[in-house]
């Protein structure tokens, strides 16, 4: 079983503080963003992978109401009541649970009981690996089998986004949501977030990952993530004035178009709205090369993703910026990004196999001698979508 030391600690854990076993567990992993960045709540496309660091999520039921949750690797303890689930201003790391117990709650036939959970995983936090989302679908799966509930995945989506919304204060798109669910092994998942539709694509035996955490932090809920979204909206508005066909979000608006009416656009959103609007026609033109195996193509597209994301978005950082510089100038590397919704985090490198070692050699050395301070640089390999594991 994937990350198998991870759940046996889980269990262990779990034993000693409640005193028995748990009746339902489940599995959910990170994702990598590889093409395809702020484009979901845009209703665009996206290519991402589920990677293999995730989140075990075990839960038993209560007698009373009382619900006790555990964070495995804190062994911090809050309660709540399962009739009345609201969001917390301590110990944030709850929210993401309690928003998905909400979900998930209201999908329920009553009355319920509570439950004692705790959770573990082993993705680096603040890495821009969607950590929460993982955290988010594992509680989902585990506490809808609970409880009884039947869900989709569309709708499972949903429920973690929402609880993110409306308790953890981001107002994030459906793509690691999806991603987390939708991983298969050895493939990319590409979504249309219009229709949320989506498929697996296979890049290959001749392509693998790098993951470099640069170790910055990576935080969404302090506005900047918030005030992208706000920016393409208002550019999405602009354009549903200036063009002749419907425009609802920046997926319907091409980059000649954008180029053609951004004036009268405030100049911040006009830049904010051309990343978008300019990686949605990189996925598409990505998802052709892949189909003819053109892994050099596709890898320069993740060079211009990351320019897009430093120069027109902002949502950069030096450290970021430096990790893909570094790339660029290693032999083997084929493109470098950074992944997720960007202000610290993590850069998702395209690297051929036998070149792998090496050049995460060569980009650790190089960063540490820049920053005096280390990356962490590891294999990933995109992995199965989230799942029950008890």
């Amino acid at each position: 079983m994937q990350n198998e030391s991870v759940y046996r600690e889980l269990l262990e854990k779990y034993a000693s503080h409640f005193g028995g076993e748990p009746s339902v567990a489940a599995y959910a992993p990170g994702r990598i963003e590889v093409l395809g960045n702020h484009t979901d709540y845009n209703e665009g496309f996206v290519f991402s992978a589920a990677i293999d660091y995730g989140t075990f999520f075990a839960v038993c039921p209560a007698e009373g109401t009382s619900c006790r949750l555990v964070a495995g690797d804190l062994m911090r303890e809050v309660t709540f009541d399962i009739n009345e689930i609201l969001p917390s201003r301590n110990d944030t790391w709850q929210n993401y649970v309690k928003g998905t117990a909400a979900g998930i709650v209201a999908l329920a036939a009553g009355p319920l009981k509570g439950f004692d959970a705790m959770f573990l995983g082993n993705i680096p936090l603040g890495s821009g690996l969607s950590s929460s989302a993982a955290l988010e679908m594992c509680t989902g799966l585990a506490l809808a089998k609970l409880y009884g509930v039947e869900t989709d995945p569309v709708t499972m989506a949903k429920i973690g986004q929402k609880a993110e919304h409306e308790y953890a204060g981001c107002k994030c798109g459906l793509l690691d949501q999806i991603s987390s669910l939708a991983g298969k092994e050895g493939m990319l998942v590409k979504t249309d977030f219009r229709s949320i539709v989506y498929e697996t694509v296979d890049m290959g035996p001749d392509a693998c990952f790098l993951m470099v955490n640069t170790n910055a932090k990576h935080r969404l809920v302090d506005g900047a993530y918030d005030q992208r979204r706000q920016a393409c909206e208002t550019a999405a508005a602009h354009f549903a004035k200036a063009l002749r066909h419907p425009v609802t979000h920046l997926r319907d608006v091409t980059m000649a178009e954008w180029a053609l009416y951004r004036r009268g656009l405030d100049p911040v959103a006009a830049d904010r709205a051309a990343h978008p609007i300019g990686e949605d026609e990189r996925v598409l033109l990505g998802a052709q090369m892949l189909q003819t195996g053109d892994l050099s193509g596709f890898g320069r597209l993740m060079f211009d993703s990351h320019a897009s994301s430093r120069y027109l978005f902002e949502n950069s950082c030096e450290e970021l910026d430096a990790v893909v510089d570094i790339c660029r100038k290693i032999p083997g590397v084929l493109g470098a990004r950074l992944s997720g919704g960007g202000f610290g985090g993590s850069v998702v490198v395209l690297v051929h196999p036998r070149d792998a070692e090496t050049a995460a050699a060569a980009i650790a050395n190089v960063y540490n001698a820049k920053f005096e301070t280390p990356c962490t640089v590891s294999m990933i390999h995109p992995a199965a979508g989230a799942c029950l594991v008890k």
